[in-house]
Order: structure tokens, then sequence, then C-alpha cells
């Protein structure tokens, strides 16, 4: 327990560097912009690389992904019904609040949690290649759909092509399942460059909160508790169920899944609101009350699951 508080004071101290730098106007208006590109393209590919192409490409087709993919589309279906019968919102929007209920922020958070409070970043890349592969593509095809009529098939099938987290991630499986041992010549500058990507998104993360307010009248906001709930409640929840009672996980691997599976709610889902000029307040206020509301959580659940319990 002790370990967990300090690997989330460790997180929580770097985003408050990152307030403070935005707030003090240290580094100019849009720099978090920037550093959020510098780990998307450059830092956090190296950095998945390094990690997937050192782990047993067992973990990444297992019984965790399993687990993290049941709890992922039960709390995505709980969304959908609540939706359906109360709020009566349109197709995107509905859609768009159900991702907002399932879908982890597992690069931005989720990866400085699994190296300093699960001890390793394999724990999230099974559910990272997952929404990166399949749910995102899923979500981007009924948006294009419920937008625009239409749909881009070689627009969907060709994004995990275009997007280096999912490049990056693919070559270090392929690394891990070859058994590869590559020199360090090649690792070392990779290792170095991944070894900035949690410190840039955490400053960039702490920066964009600044000004920021949430759960405005007339903003969504049963929608958004609706999603939070779901997000940081009721799947963790799921996870812990399938995890232990179906697929049977050894405490580690459930301790890693259930922690996992309660991050807030992805950035990305904001950036597909955005995109699509839908559901935008309330994907956003998401994603700040999940990511506000899951560490007490997590603490919760590094209690009652982490080592030596």
């Amino acid at each position: 327990m002790g370990g967990v508080l300090v690997g989330f004071s460790i997180i929580g101290f770097v985003i408050l560097v990152g307030y403070l730098v935005a707030r003090l106007g240290i580094a100019g208006a849009g720099a978090d912009r920037v550093l959020n590109r510098i780990a998307f393209f450059v830092a956090t590919p190296a950095l998945l690389f390094t990690v997937l192409a050192h782990a047993d490409a067992r973990v990444l087709f297992s019984s965790f992904l399993l687990t993290s993919l049941c709890s992922v589309l039960l709390g995505a279906g709980l969304y959908l019904l609540i939706a359906r019968l109360f709020f009566h919102t349109g197709v995107a929007e509905t859609v768009l609040g159900a991702a907002a209920s399932s879908y982890v922020n597992a690069n931005n958070i989720g990866l400085p949690v699994a190296i300093y409070v699960l001890g390793s970043a394999r724990f999230v890349a099974p559910i990272l290649l997952l929404q990166l592969l399949v749910l995102a593509p899923v979500i981007l095809a009924v948006l294009d759909v419920s937008t625009k009529g239409r749909m881009s098939v070689r627009g969907i099938l060709s994004q995990p092509l275009r997007n280096p987290m999912i490049i990056a991630s693919a070559a270090g499986v392929l690394v891990s399942i070859a058994g590869v041992q590559l020199p360090d010549p090649v690792l070392a500058p990779l290792e170095l460059l991944g070894g900035a990507a949690i410190p840039l998104v955490l400053l960039a993360f702490g920066m964009s909160l600044r000004g920021e307010r949430l759960l405005r009248a007339g903003s969504g906001r049963r929608l958004v508790v609706a999603a939070t709930v779901i997000k940081v409640a009721i799947v963790p929840t799921l996870a812990y169920l399938f995890g232990r009672f179906v697929f049977a996980l050894d405490p580690a691997e459930l301790f890693g899944v259930v922690t996992v599976s309660a991050l807030p709610t992805a950035q990305n889902i904001y950036n597909f609101a955005a995109r699509y000029d839908r559901a935008l307040t309330v994907t956003r206020d998401t994603v700040l009350v999940t990511t506000l509301a899951s560490v007490p959580v997590l603490l919760l659940i590094a209690a009652l699951l982490g080592p030596g319990r």
C-alpha cells in the first residue's frame, strides 16, 4: 500500500507541476498540445516498443485480455441501455457516452499507473492494443455513419497504419513473439526516448486542466454522472468478477486487470467528439470527472487487492 501511495504521489506531483506551468504562463499558449504531439509521435511509441519487445507475449493474448474485453463490453452496453431508456440522445452522442464509460486512458494515465503502481507497463499493453486496433475503429465507423450518412471504410481500415503507437506496439509484439534479442545500440536510444514519455504526458495533462469548469447547468450533467459511475465503479467490479470467478486470474493479474479497468476515460474520446462535433461538453467533463474520481477508487483497489493482501 505504501508503494502505491508513493506511485500516485509521483504522478500527482508531476500533474500539479504541469498545471502550475500553465497557470504561470511559463511555456506559453498551446504548449500542452506540443508536448502531447511529441509524446504521441516520438516518446510513447518508443516506450511501447521497448516494453512490448521484452514482454511475455502470452500476457497479450490471454485471459487477462478476455477479462478486460468482457468488462468493457458490458459497461458500454449498460450505458447504451440507460441512454435508450432515460436520455434519448442521438446515435453519435449515445456512442460517445458509451465510449466515455468504458474506454480507458491507457496512455496518459495508464502507463504511469502501470509502471509506478503495478510495477510493469505490460499490464496496459493488452487493453491498449484492444482499444487502438478494435474499439477505436468501431467507434469511428459508427460516428461516420451517424453524422455523415456514409462510412469511409478505407479511412477506418487504414487508421492503425497511421497511428505511431499502434505501429510501435505491433513491432514490439512481433519482436517478443519471434524471441529476437535486439542489440544495445538499437535499444538504448529507444529506451532514452521512451523515458521521456511519462513526464511529457503528465505535464501536458496537468497543463490542460487550467481554466476548465466542470458540470455547468445544461451541459448534460446526468450523462456525465452515468458515464462516470459506470467507468470508475461498475466496470472495475465487472473486471473483478470475471477475473476471479470466470477466468481465475492469479492475484497479480487480478490486481492488474481491476486497476486498469478503473483508469479514467481516455482523452481520445474527447478528440473523437471534437472531430465529429458531437457531445463535446459531456465527453470533456467525463474525462475530467473520471480522472478525479479514479484516484480514491484506485487506492481502494490497491488496499484490497494489492501485494501483500
